[in-house]
């Protein structure tokens, strides 16, 4: 049974009206959440290898213009960061997890704690050649959610311009490497 009969009785009865949440949380981190998915008539094996090549991140991507580090757990990056026309912002988050053609995680912690980031690029296999590509990040600490709100119009912009600019390298290598487009477009 998986219904509300099937949960343990309680030793303590909420007052009429109230109830107790007697599930367990979600696993992963909670805070507020942006995000930005794009479609892609590439493989994501061409993808990751984009993504992996941290160290070329500067010939295409308009949000992290330079990018020094290994995708390793434990590992620290060193991004160089630019949201629209602001100043460049260096950041060195510590990857999470990894795993080969799917996702990259890594952890931002800023203003000492307070501001807890973790930042996602996952990318999911559809039919065929294409793949979708989701970037994000889960603002988290005490401070998170209220940098999220504030910074979250700007932080979408540059994830909408990195999954842009990602896409169109993605499908020119795919093409180049003789592969063919998914679907008319």
């Amino acid at each position: 049974m998986l219904g509300p009969k099937a949960q343990k009785a309680s030793m303590f009865t909420p007052a009429k009206g109230f109830t107790f949440n007697t599930t367990s949380a979600a696993a992963g981190p909670s805070g507020l959440r942006v995000e930005h998915r794009i479609g892609s008539q590439a493989p994501p094996e061409v993808i990751w290898e984009i993504l992996y090549d941290i160290e070329h991140w500067a010939d295409w991507n308009p949000l992290y213009v330079q990018a020094k580090g290994q995708v390793r757990i434990g590992a620290e990056l060193e991004l160089t960061m630019v949201l629209g026309d602001g100043a460049p912002s260096v950041i060195k988050p510590v990857v999470l997890e990894w795993v080969p053609n799917d996702q990259i995680h890594w952890r931002l912690k800023m203003m000492g704690g307070l501001v807890a980031t973790t930042r996602f690029l996952e990318i999911e296999q559809l039919e065929g050649a294409g793949c979708i590509f989701s970037n994000g990040e889960i603002f988290g600490g005490l401070l998170g959610p209220t940098v999220a709100k504030r910074m979250g119009r700007k932080v979408y912009r540059g994830f909408q311009a990195m999954n842009e600019a990602l896409k169109a390298r993605a499908e020119a290598a795919w093409h180049a490497q003789g592969g063919a487009p998914t679907s008319a477009s």
